[in-house]
C-alpha cells in the first residue's frame, strides 16, 4: 500500500464539569515508513526529528522505541501524522500502527505533544472488536490542557482501512467520562497533485489548529472551568 491522505474532521465534546463541543476540518498523512524517499512533495514534508527519537533515520528511531517498550519488530507498520507545511508543524497526536503477519493491527504507539514543549509516547495493545475495528486503553501521564487533569485513562477505538481511518479517544478522570475526541476521515492516494490540492485547501492549517485551540480554551475559561497548572515533567520531550 502506498502513502495515503486521510482527510475529514475532528469532533470534540467535553461532558464535565460543563458541556462543550466543536468540530473542525483535519487531515493526516498515512505513511509507509520504509518508503520515506517517495513522500516529499516540496509542499508537504516529513522530518524524523519531529517525532520520537532524536536521530535523522526514522526507521532507526522506530527500532529504538520498539526496544524501549519491549515490542517485537512488526511484519509491517504505518505512521499517521501531520506533515510540515512551509517548514512548520504542530502534531497534537501521531500514531504508529504495528501489524502482524496476518496484516492485522496488534499494537499502536500514540505520540502526543502539548503546547508546553512536552511529548510522550503511549504503547497501546489492540484488541479486535469486530472486522477492521480495534480498541485499547492506556493510563494518561502528561498534561495536555489547562482544563484537564494530567492523569486519567484514555480509551481508543480505531477503524482502519484503505478507504477510511477513524479514531475515537475517550478520556476518563476518576472513572467519569470527561471528554471524547473523534477523528473521521476518508482516504486518497498520495500523489503530487493530491498533495498540492491538500496544501492549498489547508494552507494555514497549523496556524488554525493553534488558534482554534486557544479560542476553545478561552471559551472554557469564560465558562468557569478550573485551570490546571503544567508541571516541569510535562515540559520536556520524553522518548
Amino acid at each position: 500500500m502506498s502513502h495515503l491522505i486521510y482527510e475529514g474532521e475532528v469532533y470534540h465534546k467535553r461532558f464535565l464539569p460543563k458541556k462543550h463541543a466543536f468540530t473542525y476540518p483535519f487531515f493526516l498523512l498515512d505513511i509507509d515508513p520504509t518508503s520515506l524517499d517517495t513522500l516529499d512533495s516540496n509542499l508537504l514534508t516529513f522530518n524524523a526529528k519531529d517525532h520520537f527519537g532524536k536521530g535523522e533515520n526514522f526507521l532507526e528511531n522506530i527500532d529504538a522505541i520498539l526496544e524501549e517498550f519491549s515490542l517485537p519488530k512488526p511484519a509491517s507498520m504505518r505512521f499517521l501524522t501531520l506533515p510540515r507545511m512551509m517548514n512548520f508543524v504542530f502534531n497534537p497526536i501521531s500514531v504508529l500502527v504495528l501489524f502482524n503477519a496476518d496484516k492485522k493491527p496488534v499494537d499502536m504507539l500514540v505520540e502526543v505533544h502539548n503546547y508546553n514543549g512536552g511529548r510522550i509516547v503511549y504503547p497501546v495493545k489492540l484488541q479486535e472488536e469486530s472486522m477492521e475495528r480495534y480498541s485499547g486503553s492506556v493510563f494518561k501521564d502528561m498534561y495536555v490542557s489547562p482544563f484537564l487533569k494530567r492523569d486519567g485513562l484514555y480509551k481508543f477505538v480505531m477503524e482502519y482501512t484503505q478507504e477510511q481511518f477513524n479514531l475515537s479517544i475517550t478520556l476518563y478522570e476518576e472513572n467519569a467520562k470527561k471528554l471524547v475526541a473523534r477523528l473521521t476521515t476518508k482516504a486518497k492516494i498520495f500523489t503530487t497533485s493530491a498533495a498540492r490540492g491538500l496544501f492549498f485547501r489547508h494552507l494555514f492549517f497549523t496556524f488554525r489548529v493553534v488558534t482554534r485551540t486557544l479560542w476553545q480554551s478561552l471559551l472554557l475559561y469564560v465558562k468557569g472551568i478550573k485551570y490546571q497548572s503544567v508541571t516541569p515533567q510535562d515540559q520536556i520531550r520524553r522518548y
